[in-house]
C-alpha cells in the first residue's frame, strides 16, 4: 500500500485569512505522525486542477477582493474538474469564503447576485453587519469529543438546500446564518465552515475524520486510523472552554 496522500492547496497566495494554513499543517501532522506522508501540491492562478490526482483538497478563506479575483478561474477555469472530484467523493475542506465560492450563488447587500461554482446546494446572502467572535459547536458525528472551537467573521448569512446536511449545532456563536442554529455544511465527503483561527488545529477529531475520509476512499473501507494521544491538544482545548466561560 503506497502510504501517502495528496492534498491541493487551492491558492494559497490570496485565500489565507487568521491563519487558515493551518489546516493544512495540522493535516500533515497528524498524518505525518501515524507514518503517512500527505503531500501538499499547491495550485492558483491559471494553473490546472486534476481532479484524479488528488485525494483531499483545501480552499481557505479571503476577503472579497481576494474572491473577486480568482471567481472567474475558480468557477469558468477550474469549475468543472472541481466538480467531478466533488462527486467522486474526494474529501473537501472549505473555509468562509471558499464555502460560499462552492454553493450557487452570493447575493450582495444591494441585491446583485454573483454566480459561484454550483458544486454543492447552498446560497449566500449578504447583510451590511458582521457576525465576529469565538465559536462553539456539537458535531453528532465526531468519535470522542463531540464539541468544534472556531473564530467567526463573516456577513454573509447561508442556507443549506437539498441533499445538504450542516456540519454542526451552534452552542455559541451565529453559525451559518443565525437564525436556524446551524453551522457549516456537508455533501458528499465536501465539508464546510465558517471557522477560522484555524479550524483543524483546534479540533483534532475533525481532522482525523477527513484523513479517516481520504484513506477509506484511497485505500478501501478497512482503513483505519492508528490511535494517538491527544492529551496536549485536548490540554488546549479545555483552555479554550475555560476562556469562553469566564
Amino acid at each position: 500500500m503506497e502510504d501517502r496522500l495528496r492534498l491541493c492547496h487551492l491558492y494559497p497566495d490570496l485565500l489565507n485569512l487568521y491563519g487558515d494554513r493551518g489546516n493544512v499543517l495540522a493535516l500533515k501532522r497528524r498524518a505525518q505522525w501515524r507514518g503517512i506522508e500527505l503531500e501538499i501540491e499547491q495550485v492558483s492562478m491559471g494553473e490546472k486542477f486534476d481532479e484524479d490526482r488528488y485525494d483531499l483538497v483545501f480552499l481557505g478563506g479571503g476577503q472579497d477582493a481576494e474572491q473577486n479575483i480568482i471567481r472567474t478561474d475558480f468557477v469558468s477555469g477550474k469549475g468543472d474538474a472541481v466538480k467531478r472530484a466533488v462527486e467522486k467523493n474526494k474529501v473537501f475542506l472549505c473555509i468562509c469564503g471558499g464555502y460560499q465560492m462552492m454553493g450557487t450563488f452570493y447575493e450582495e447587500h444591494d441585491g446583485t447576485r454573483i454566480d459561484c461554482l454550483g458544486a454543492i446546494s447552498v446560497h449566500t446572502i449578504g447583510k451590511e453587519n458582521r457576525f465576529i467572535g469565538d465559536t462553539v459547536y456539537s458535531c453528532p458525528f465526531l468519535s470522542g469529543s463531540k464539541i468544534l472551537y472556531g473564530f467567526e467573521n463573516h456577513s454573509g448569512r447561508t442556507y443549506l438546500g437539498s441533499g445538504v446536511k450542516p456540519l454542526a449545532q451552534v452552542i455559541s456563536g451565529a453559525g451559518n446564518n443565525g437564525e436556524d442554529g446551524f453551522e457549516g455544511a456537508i455533501y458528499r465527503n465536501v465539508y464546510c465552515t465558517y471557522s477560522h483561527g484555524s479550524f483543524l488545529p483546534k479540533n483534532p477529531r475533525m481532522t482525523d475524520h477527513l484523513l479517516q475520509c481520504a484513506g477509506k476512499l484511497k485505500w478501501g473501507e478497512e482503513f483505519s486510523l492508528a490511535d494517538l494521544s491527544d492529551e496536549m491538544e485536548e490540554f488546549a482545548r479545555s483552555s479554550l472552554l475555560t476562556c469562553k466561560n469566564a
